[in-house]
């Protein structure tokens, strides 16, 4: 299965998961597993969350940020991984310049 996302319109998702601003988002979803391009415009942010069902590899394409998991923060750029696997908890902000561009897969446990 090819999933088009060049070809997808984003969806603007407001305070996502609790977070500051909003995320631009192109998301396939088969009901079960999510698989999306998101992006964060600077002070947009992921609010932080649990993943108690599933895990989150989220791919960053251009920019950076902070990820938050488990009350850790971190550093993540370009050419990064965040990985949060279930039954932790993360959030992300884009406190840069650019946009935070990423690709993200959260396949259901």
């Amino acid at each position: 299965m090819i999933i088009d996302v060049k070809n997808m319109d984003a969806a603007m998702m407001p305070n996502f998961k609790g977070g500051e601003k909003e995320m631009a988002a192109k998301m396939f979803f088969d009901g079960k597993n999510r698989v999306l391009h998101g992006t964060l415009q600077k002070g947009a942010s992921i609010g932080y969350h649990a993943h108690e069902t599933n895990s989150e590899i989220l791919y960053v394409l251009s920019g950076k940020g902070r990820a938050t998991i488990d009350g850790v923060e971190e550093m993540v750029e370009a050419g990064q991984v965040h990985y949060c696997p279930k039954g932790h908890s993360h959030g992300m902000v884009n406190d840069w310049e650019e946009p935070l561009v990423f690709f993200a897969v959260v396949p259901e446990q």
